[in-house]
């Protein structure tokens, strides 16, 4: 082991002493190292690694051992095996109700208590136990797939050959190999591949939602590590960075032999990336586990709850509120009443405290807590787990199983990963949305040009398209015989097609045009040299879609080497020819966001050169030579044009040079390349001298392609009062760009842009002071924000009512979120329709969307497809993963899963708005049931002298909520629905009713409890005023027990029918459930009435029922008690839906007369459904499926209580709907065959 502490101190002399030079400007510089040097021992123990980097022995676990890196096991879960249960009762009791029946089950136990232990015991067990086994089996989910994720095999360096073990196992310094299409099980330093050269492609999905390839080279002094037994040679080390959370950034070295190399990110290969189009890379381990960059920019899984969740606990503290005033009055009033002057009451000897006269203010206290566990039923405890299992079901059969967000081409259906946030589906006001992946499918197709001049392309683009039909016209979209589509190339124009740009006017400014794309770039091409074989690796998809133009027109470029480009030209010399030419690639000037163009200098085989450049045109326009005036109007039109159908635009340029020329500015480009200082700077002050004096050659349009209906939805989610920020990492233009094509923006809008690409802030980058770089961009920032705030407010006062739009970049961003400007930013961004954010890094998209959740106090929800998304779906309320073609990380740290952007019209229209009134219902129908039942208990103690005697059987209080009035209110909250799956698309605006949260406010919760307490005076007063006039069948009156057991069953009849007319649709399953609850209370009471136990307080119910049910008395109170209790509710819903209806009442009314249009427009409302989808609905519907019950919540025809069925069954009006058609008795309409 010292033989390994030697090594240790040896490469620490090394990095301080003769690696110093090399390590110069890092984070582990000498001064650093002097504090290392001072505490090399502490209590006894060696440190060997400095806090700012890390040294790793290549394949050597024993050297790497003493340190203790992590594994590289993960774990995404929310629990573990010990946790569980404390973090678990601790998520169950932050619920006040589950705390309050805790209190009340100790209290139970005591003497004091009037009700059995088991009354209040039971069900709270029954809650915690039905809530903890759905937390286990959410979090055994993600267990399972941590578990598939680490067990993941991999071939690992062991006694020089390949080992296959799974992921978990790998350490710090292993040498691995990676194969084609597998993902890199940590961050690894490249070694060597198969391809010559050592480069390898790899796809980054995962980390920034980039489906194009990129490119990563390994060091030359590795490139022999290749097989295992030279790769068992290596035994360098590598003394690199701590583990940290930038996915761009790397410092490092290699030491190998005594020889220090500078390391890049060019030689890191991330977690979470896949190898593409390589047979194999070897790598050596750096970062694992949980220390990867990727997992390092992962949050924990926040335990997430819903805001109705969190007012439903305000309710439960106004409860207790009244449950407190309840029992005050009530002890108050029994120290007040008690008195030996009662002497029926058996006061005058020994008695207990809580009825000692002598004591009246323990009698007070005592009483208080007598009274706690009685009217504990107030606070309702199957509220929760009722709720729970509502959710749980919503989630499993109707969410998850719905065809319409079930996306065919992918095989992947919507999945629900929790259940606590279904109903904040139904509140969403702000979308945070990525761009890359999320909106669009990242797909670039060459759609239109502009060359010398003249227009060329005759598609029609999606924002095009869609303001067509806005404005009533119809597009004829007939195609040519020449048009070609394959991937990035979408063109049609016959003018261009097949060598007919021959006969144009001008057909040597087409030829320029056509070699400046297949010229001017860095693609790599791959495959066989046939244009249908092979294909182009590209930085990015732009580029390949330009090279694929080129070979569509004609110049096929097929071959790449260091210094030069092969291009098969077609129909130069005449129609039909076809001839390779070499072009000897002198000189490539990179595109950067600050050039914002690329240029390439080449020579043909005759000797000329020519700089061929694209960019943006706003650089290209800058740097035209004088003249030419015509072509840069017409072009400056068509690039307008072009922008405003949403298509991506680059002029192209060029200038002939001369030999003299390019060799005095080689000469200065060579200097500056070899620069070690300031390089990147140097060599865009050289590209400036050649760059200039250019002939301005046209323009190309390329539409990135959108999923399938975004600006359907966009605007569809828009009506529904929801506002959608993008937050992207690409640049201002291509964000734009974007926002055009999804309706996000348009030209009728007002936009501030808030740009870092200004003179004054370029002129302090020049200079190079951090300092002043930042105090320069934050004063910018300021005024920025505050002439923006004061014109947009100048425009909401205005009576045009112009929409504003905010567009900002990352770097203003960063100082925009800066606490002294974020109110001002919180303030702009509030008043905008819409907001895009461009080259954001995830932890700002993080940063916005908590800025809106917590300053604005807005229900939140993020989406996203990438790893880059992950701490922001975890900032938001509700996070939701694109699943698919794009990688699992977003879809493991979301709530909800869906495979394409359009689907979230149904998760939140439908399923969501769904859900938010279903569970608004049930929360407040729980909360009038107790409180009706509690009342009545409430009222007799006034006539027991505040003694606490209970009214009702303790099985009556113990089984109220857990049998004869549970499963109703659950089918309420599974299958109610205000109107169908299609109107609520039809109607978006309807979901702005939750997004203002109008079903539970403190309003509506008042209205119930008006109604409860009405209806508890009416059951109570009712049925004691009766019972006087009851007699059994051997001329008794009735007594306490037959009372109170008639009170019980009209609250069970009453409670249940309330429940009916709260209903917006009644089902067969809720008249089961109704009715099969009144059956429930008749079949237990005739049981439990018909036996005698004498061990327990039955026998006060002994044959009650029996008495009861003989008498003319029973049957009257039956039919008239829950009538007139009901009348109020029924002279309310009427004159509340006649006079002062909801929105959705209204959309009921406007489909009542029009069922089967409705049902017909089931699949056309919202989006198209491909073909496979649309036979997929219809075979999921037809009669011989064992269940129809799936999607919409139930939504089958025989379900509608507005809508007639396929098979003409019709579910008939509720007669209390309307006051006006309150005498109107539909009738079951039946098929006719």
């Amino acid at each position: 082991m010292s033989m390994h502490w030697d090594r240790f101190r040896a490469s620490t002399v090394r990095l301080g002493g003769n690696g110093s030079a090399s390590l110069r400007g890092t984070s582990f510089g000498d001064g650093g190292l002097r504090h290392t040097s001072s505490q090399t021992v502490r209590l006894g123990r060696v440190q060997p690694q400095h806090p700012s980097h890390r040294t790793i022995f290549c394949n050597d676990r024993e050297a790497n051992q003493p340190v203790r890196f992590k594994g590289n096991s993960v774990s995404t879960t929310k629990y573990n095996i010990f946790t569980f249960l404390p973090k678990g009762l601790f998520e169950q009791f932050r619920r006040v109700a589950n705390l309050y029946f805790l209190m009340i089950s100790i209290l139970s136990t005591t003497p004091i208590s009037p009700v059995h232990p088991i009354t209040n015991v039971v069900p709270l067990s029954l809650v915690l136990l039905v809530s903890l086994v759905k937390e286990a089996f959410e979090d055994w989910k993600r267990l399972q797939n941590d578990m598939s994720i680490n067990n993941t095999p991999v071939d690992v360096l062991q006694d020089q050959k390949w080992e296959t073990v799974p992921w978990k196992k790998l350490q710090v310094g292993d040498i691995v190999k990676v194969k084609h299409d597998a993902f890199f099980p940590a961050d690894l330093l490249f070694l060597a591949s198969t391809n010559p050269d050592g480069v390898c492609y790899i796809e980054t999905s995962n980390l920034d939602g980039e489906t194009n390839l990129k490119i990563r080279k390994a060091l030359e002094r590795t490139w022999d590590y290749l097989l295992p037994e030279k790769a068992s040679e290596l035994k360098g080390e590598i003394q690199c960075e701590q583990p940290n959370n930038s996915l761009y950034t790397f410092t490092g070295n290699l030491i190998i032999d005594k020889q220090t190399i500078p390391l890049s990110p060019n030689q890191l290969l991330l977690r979470g990336c896949s190898l593409r189009n390589t047979e194999y890379i070897v790598g050596a381990i750096i970062f694992t586990g949980h220390e990867t960059k990727v997992m390092m920019n992962s949050m924990n899984v926040p335990s997430k709850r819903s805001t109705l969740e969190r007012k439903l606990d305000k309710l439960i503290l106004a409860l207790f509120g009244g449950l407190f005033f309840m029992c005050l009055v009530g002890a108050i009033g029994s120290g007040i009443f008690i008195n030996r002057k009662y002497f029926y009451l058996g006061l005058s000897g020994h008695v207990e405290d809580q009825f000692n006269p002598s004591n009246r203010f323990v009698v007070t206290i005592l009483t208080m807590f007598t009274l706690i566990t009685l009217y504990s039923t107030i606070i309702p405890i199957s509220l929760y787990v009722s709720i729970e299992m509502i959710k749980f079901i919503q989630c499993a059969q109707f969410i998850n199983k719905d065809l319409h967000m079930y996306h065919a081409e992918s095989n992947t259906p919507a999945l629900a990963r929790t259940s606590n946030l279904n109903e904040e589906l139904g509140q969403v006001e702000y979308i945070f949305s990525d761009k890359t992946g999320t909106l669009t499918r990242n797909l670039m197709e060459f759609f239109k040009c502009s060359i010398g001049g003249e227009m060329y392309g005759t598609g029609i683009t999606e924002i095009e398209r869609g303001i067509a039909q806005r404005n009533g016209m119809k597009i004829d979209e007939t195609t040519s015989a020449t048009a070609v589509q394959e991937k990035g190339f979408n063109f049609d124009d016959p003018r261009l097609m097949r060598g007919a740009w021959r006969n144009e006017h001008d057909p040597e400014i087409c030829k320029e045009f056509f070699r400046c794309l297949a010229v001017c770039h860095t693609v790599l091409p791959e495959g066989d040299a046939s244009s249908d074989k092979i294909t182009y690796q590209a930085a990015s998809p732009d580029e390949a879609a330009l090279v694929t133009a080129a070979k569509n027109f004609g110049f096929f470029f097929y071959r790449r080497t260091p210094t030069s480009i092969m291009v098969r030209e077609a129909n130069i010399e005449k129609m039909g020819s076809v001839q390779d030419v070499t072009y000897e690639i002198l000189n490539v000037l990179e595109f950067n966001s600050t050039r914002k163009r690329q240029s390439v200098v080449c020579r043909y085989p005759n000797g000329r050169l020519v700089l061929y450049c694209k960019g943006a045109d706003t650089v290209i326009y800058e740097r035209l030579v004088d003249g030419n005036n015509d072509i840069k109007k017409l072009t400056r039109e068509h690039l307008e044009q072009f922008g405003s159908s949403g298509l991506r635009t680059l002029c192209l340029a060029y200038r002939e040079l001369t030999t003299e020329i390019y060799e005095k500015w080689n000469e200065k480009f060579i200097q500056a390349k070899s620069s070690l200082r300031d390089r990147e700077k140097k060599l865009d002050e050289v590209a400036e001298l050649i760059e200039k004096d250019l002939i301005l050659i046209g323009c190309t349009a390329i539409e990135d392609k959108l999923q399938d209906g975004v600006p359907l939805c966009i605007e569809t989610l828009s009506r529904a009062g929801i506002k959608l920020w993008v937050l992207t990492g690409d640049k201002m233009e291509t964000a734009i760009n974007i926002a055009y094509a999804c309706n996000l923006i348009n030209n009728a809008m007002k936009q501030f842009i808030v740009s870092s690409e200004t003179d004054p802030i370029r002129e302090a980058e020049d200079r190079g002071d951090p300092v002043e770089i930042a105090r320069v961009i934050k004063d910018s920032v300021k005024q920025y924000l505050e002439r923006y705030l004061e014109e947009a407010q100048q425009f909401l006062r205005s009576p045009y009512g112009t929409k504003l739009a905010l567009v900002i970049d990352g770097k203003c961003l960063m100082y925009a979120l800066d606490p002294a400007l974020r109110v001002s930013l919180l303030k702009l961004s509030l008043n905008c329709s819409s907001v895009v954010c461009c080259r954001v890094s995830p932890l700002q998209k993080a940063q916005v969307t908590s800025l809106v959740k917590k300053g604005a106090r807005k229900i939140t929800l993020s989406i996203g497809d990438g790893a880059n998304d992950v701490s922001m779906i975890q900032a938001a309320h509700v996070g939701v993963g694109i699943s698919g073609l794009e990688g699992m990380q977003a879809v493991m740290a979301s709530d909800f899963a869906i495979a394409q952007f359009r689907f979230l019209t149904d998760l939140l229209l439908v399923h969501g708005r769904w859900s938010y009134l279903r569970l608004c219902k049930v929360i407040t129908y729980f909360f009038y049931k107790n409180l009706t039942f509690t009342l009545t208990q409430f009222w007799f103690t006034f006539q027991t002298g505040f003694s606490g005697q209970r009214y009702y059987d303790d099985w009556f209080q113990s089984l109220y909520n857990v049998i004869f009035t549970a499963l109703p209110v659950i089918i309420v909250g599974l299958f109610d629905k205000d109107v169908s799956a299609s109107i609520s698309k039809r109607y978006p605006e309807l979901y702005k009713a939750g997004i203002r949260n109008t079903f539970f406010t403190w309003k509506v919760v008042a209205i119930w409890a008006f109604f409860s307490i009405y209806q508890s005076l009416i059951i109570y007063y009712f049925t004691v005023a009766a019972s006087p006039n009851g007699h059994n069948s051997s001329g008794k009156v009735f007594g306490l027990w037959d009372v109170s057991t008639m009170s019980f069953t009209c609250i069970v009849v009453t409670v249940n029918l309330r429940l009916l007319m709260a209903c917006n649709s009644i089902t067969r399953w809720h008249h089961v459930s109704v009715w099969g609850s009144i059956l429930a209370w008749f079949l237990f009471i005739f049981i439990y009435s018909g036996i005698m136990t004498p061990r327990d307080r039955q026998e006060n119910e002994y044959f009650v029922i029996y008495v009861l049910m003989s008498t003319f008395y029973f049957y009257l109170s039956l039919w008239l008690i829950p009538v007139v209790a009901l009348l109020g509710d029924f002279l309310y819903q009427g004159v509340q839906r006649f006079m002062f209806p909801y929105d959705y009442e209204i959309v009921q009314e406007i489909h009542r007369d029009d069922p089967e249009e409705s049902r017909r427009q089931l699949l056309e409302v919202g989006h198209h459904l491909s073909p496979d989808e649309a036979r997929s609905y219809a075979i999921a519907r037809l009669p011989r499926e064992t269940s129809k019950h799936t999607g919409f919540a139930f939504d089958s025809p025989g379900f509608e209580s507005f809508f007639a069925s396929q098979a003409g069954v019709f579910a008939p009006h509720k007669p209390w709907d309307v006051i006006r058609r309150a005498s109107i008795k539909s009738k079951h309409r039946t098929a006719k065959s």
